[in-house]
């Protein structure tokens, strides 16, 4: 199976972009998030944190929607790097998917970043 896609009623729907950036790994969902893409999302989060790198930037500035299921990932996530000493920190999130965090409560979980610089130098 093309790991790019989950089923092929769903091609293309989520690509993920993973990158090493000084001390951040940043991983870049582009499309959409939810139940039918979420492990594209999920095992590279796990991996970098298992390989290591606890310092997660997620570059939310092409995630275009983001349902429950996608912000269960995120949490995970969080949980995963802060057991490991590192954390999760949100970029450059569309209104419509920062109002999920805003509607859920999630964006105080978060460290939420206006960009995906300011994210990379704190």
């Amino acid at each position: 199976m093309d790991r790019q896609t989950v089923g092929s009623a769903n091609r293309g729907r989520l690509h993920v972009e993973v990158r090493t950036e000084g001390r951040s790994e940043v991983v870049t969902p582009v499309g959409e998030l939810d139940h039918h893409t979420a492990d594209l999302l999920r095992e590279p989060l796990e991996s970098a944190v298992e390989q290591g790198r606890t310092r997660l930037v997620v570059d939310c500035s092409r995630l275009e929607f983001c349902d429950s299921t996608g912000l269960n990932v995120l949490l995970g996530a969080r949980l995963k790097a802060e057991a490991a000493g590192g954390g999760v920190h949100l970029a450059g999130m569309l209104p419509m998917v920062a109002r999920v965090f805003e509607i859920t409560g999630a964006e105080a979980v978060f460290t939420v970043h206006d960009s995906l610089e300011s994210a990379l130098d704190t």
